[in-house]
């Protein structure tokens, strides 16, 4: 599902490409459909329907009525979109999925269930990442219907609106599919498998679940910590397999341009800081001691300023979806850059400014080298030639910005 109007719409449209890809890659046995409303860019249709092979069905938005609740979360406002499901009376079961699913193996098992199938993440309230359920042209009026006349929904999205329009579901058998190939009727609960919450992966960096299919990822957390971020990595670990999916389907192209350009720049404000440092040094200490002294303060504070936005600027400017791997190096090589432009224009000494650099660096990889012998960061991290590679990359390029920094200081 697809809709606009929120800060992270593109970041939500890149993950519904992935998404779409990946159960390509599967060999799902269904047609791949996605309801986008219709303000949704039109290029983005395209390459859904040309590039993706999906079949995008465009909607008109359904009005919340619940968007005046004291709890009401804004990003939700249009998630009620996802009861047009119930319209696809073509098919006869749909197995509906946000965005921020990562599928590890093929589940055509979940056609077979009934009328609706969830998982219960929370023990009391399913999740509604992913349901199965039958269309039926009755059950969409009924439910249109019911939010005119403003049904109770404790959070004013889709997750209450549905769960309050199942509330049994809780007392229903558990979903076990026949062998046979042939469709359950009524209504079931769903397996943990089919909806692991990405959250528990880090109890132990391992997966635990013994009953029931391994087979959906889901990150229902912080919207800012989607595992499409490249700050969310390793903060998430797990956030490095939704990249490698990516990297395996749709690529990065359209943003390792950005990439190339910042890495040029940065790397040649470098090179310049070096040679224009004497000039500098001149134009700083021409003035007299007296206006100096005067002006030591404001210059201090200006400083400071400067040196905070050395460390906050390069994340606003790097492509937001772009692989963790590259997403860091830039982040280090930008903040070193703008570091480096601080510490000669104010002349300052180069360790001070850099500690908060060496800290960020040190925390980074703390968290991404867990000594955890089990485990999937461990055994795709450490294992993995691709990340060695990357890994080289990261260190040749530091390594680099800091060469012409300190040649420049010696």
């Amino acid at each position: 599902m697809m809709y606009v109007g929120t800060p992270r719409d593109y970041e939500f449209y890149v993950a519904v490409r992935v998404l779409i890809k990946s159960l390509s890659k599967l060999n799902v046995q269904a047609d791949l459909v996605v309801i986008a409303s219709l303000d949704v860019p039109l290029n983005w249709i395209q390459a859904l329907e040309e590039e993706d092979g999906a079949k995008v069905l465009r909607v008109s938005n359904l009005d919340n009525p619940y968007k005046h609740q004291d709890n009401f979360d804004k990003r939700f406002k249009l998630s009620l979109n996802k009861l047009y499901a119930w319209s696809l009376v073509d098919y006869d079961r749909v197995v509906m999925l946000d965005a921020d699913n990562l599928f590890l193996q093929n589940t055509d098992e979940l056609f077979q269930c009934g009328q609706f199938c969830a998982t219960f993440i929370n023990p009391c309230v399913f999740h509604t990442g992913l349901f199965v359920l039958q269309p039926s042209t009755v059950v969409f009026n009924d439910m249109v219907n019911e939010l005119r006349n403003g049904r109770e929904n404790p959070d004013g999205a889709d997750q209450g609106f549905i769960a309050s329009y199942f509330p049994e579901l809780l007392d229903k058998p558990l979903f076990h599919p026949p062998s046979n190939g042939t469709k359950l009727e009524g209504t079931y609960r769903l397996p943990l498998g089919y909806q692991m919450d990405a959250s528990y992966y880090y109890l132990k960096l391992r997966w635990s679940i013994p009953c029931g299919p391994n087979s959906v990822i889901t990150f229902p957390g912080a919207p800012w910590l989607k595992p499409w971020y490249w700050w969310s990595w390793p903060v998430l670990p797990l956030g490095i397999q939704w990249h490698e999916q990516r990297r395996q389907t749709i690529g990065y192209a359209s943003e390792m341009a950005v990439v190339f350009i910042q890495s040029a720049i940065y790397i040649g404000i470098i090179a310049m800081m070096r040679l224009a440092r004497p000039s500098l040094s001149k134009l700083c200490f021409r003035r007299s001691d007296k206006s100096m002294n005067l002006a030591h303060n404001s210059l201090k504070l200006v400083a400071l300023w400067c040196i905070l936005a050395a460390y906050v600027t390069p994340y606003f400017i790097i492509p937001h979806t772009i692989h963790p791997i590259l997403g860091w190096i830039l982040y280090f090589l930008g903040s070193f850059t703008f570091c480096s432009i601080a510490i000669n224009v104010f002349l300052l000494p180069m360790l001070p400014v850099l500690v908060p650099w060496l800290g960020i660096l040190g925390v980074l990889m703390v968290m991404a080298f867990p000594w955890y012998p089990d485990g999937i960061v461990f055994n795709y991290l450490y294992k993995g030639k691709l990340f060695f590679q990357d890994l080289q990359n990261v260190i040749h390029i530091l390594g680099l910005a800091s060469y012409f920094e300190l040649y420049n200081w010696a």
